[in-house]
């Protein structure tokens, strides 16, 4: 088991203005890389895009317009629109029908790229759906900084978000995942990271590696590798604080035990039928559907007798 912790640099204060590119910005939808920690890692497009749009978004405007003064991108007379899960249907005409009159609209995320665990995705298929010009502003992202870091495979990764917080769900959810050949990568609340990964140690077994990634680029910047038990007994009994992106190696290699069957049996026929929870279960571990089918009989008829 390895663990990492570093000191990034200062994220920055405000500074002298920025002096963006003179040329004019084009119309169309603009998607806007903001930092992850560091104010730092914002780029020189991403602040020029600021300076010169004509009509800000953010999911969290306080925050864009703190990145803005640390940078000196001067905000004018404009005004810097709320664009979140909670508003998108009221906000998103207004921001298409800018983009309809010829203007340019930068849109950023509260933190890291659009459109990854952020509201954006909606507009950005509404401005395509109309024909509408779309554009991004890459920088940085929580999901690529974690992978660069985890030590993991990088050839092959799914990004799979935020696990169900019930019980049944995340199972059915770790099962499908399972046997994916690739590096999986999630996001997880530091309430729950010990769980997830006793989950996974159920399920996926003890050895597989993985990487838990917190703060990112942050002051108290943490990354712990190591076997899936390994990383579990880490965070036991321990209070987690900040944002956290787990990796788990890809999945495919290995053979699964008789208990890890048949305990992937037991939570899917919680909530399905014997069919279905074979079904499931064989596609998890890539095997037989009928074999699945005969074990998981068995397994009610023997504790249906006990």
């Amino acid at each position: 088991m390895q663990s990492d912790s570093t000191e990034p640099q200062e994220a920055g204060k405000p500074g002298s203005a920025f002096r963006p590119d003179p040329r004019p910005l084009a119309p169309g939808l603009y998607f806007v890389s903001t930092p992850i920690g560091a104010a730092r890692d914002i780029t020189l497009r991403g602040l020029d895009i600021l300076a010169k749009a004509d009509v800000l978004a953010a999911e969290d405007t306080r925050t864009l317009k703190h990145l803005m003064e640390i940078h000196g991108v001067a905000l004018g007379d404009r005004h810097v629109f709320a664009y979140h899960d909670h508003n998108g249907e009221a906000m998103r005409p207004k921001l298409l029908r800018a983009l309809a009159e010829g203007k340019s609209v930068a849109y950023a995320s509260e933190a890291g790229t659009p459109l990854i665990a952020d509201p954006g995705f909606q507009l950005g298929r509404a401005a395509i759906a109309e024909g509408l010009t779309v554009l991004a502003a890459p920088g940085a992202s929580a999901v690529l900084a974690a992978l660069t870091v985890s030590g993991l495979p990088s050839d092959r990764f799914l990004f799979a978000g935020f696990l169900p917080t019930q019980a049944g769900a995340r199972a059915k959810t770790l099962n499908d995942l399972g046997q994916v050949p690739a590096t999986l990568v999630f996001y997880e609340s530091p309430k729950r990271i010990h769980r997830t990964l006793m989950d996974m140690v159920d399920i996926w077994g003890e050895t597989r590696e993985a990487a838990v990634c917190r703060e990112l680029t942050k002051r108290f910047e943490e990354v712990t590798r190591g076997a899936l038990a390994e990383v579990a007994q880490q965070f036991e009994g321990r209070a987690v604080k900040g944002e956290i992106v787990l990796l788990v190696g890809r999945g495919g290699d290995e053979v699964p035990d008789e208990g890890r069957i048949d305990e992937a049996l037991r939570q899917a026929l919680d909530t399905q039928s014997v069919k279905d929870a074979a079904a499931q279960v064989a596609q998890a571990f890539n095997l037989p559907k009928r074999d699945m089918y005969q074990r998981a009989l068995a397994l009610t008829q023997k504790e249906g007798g006990a």
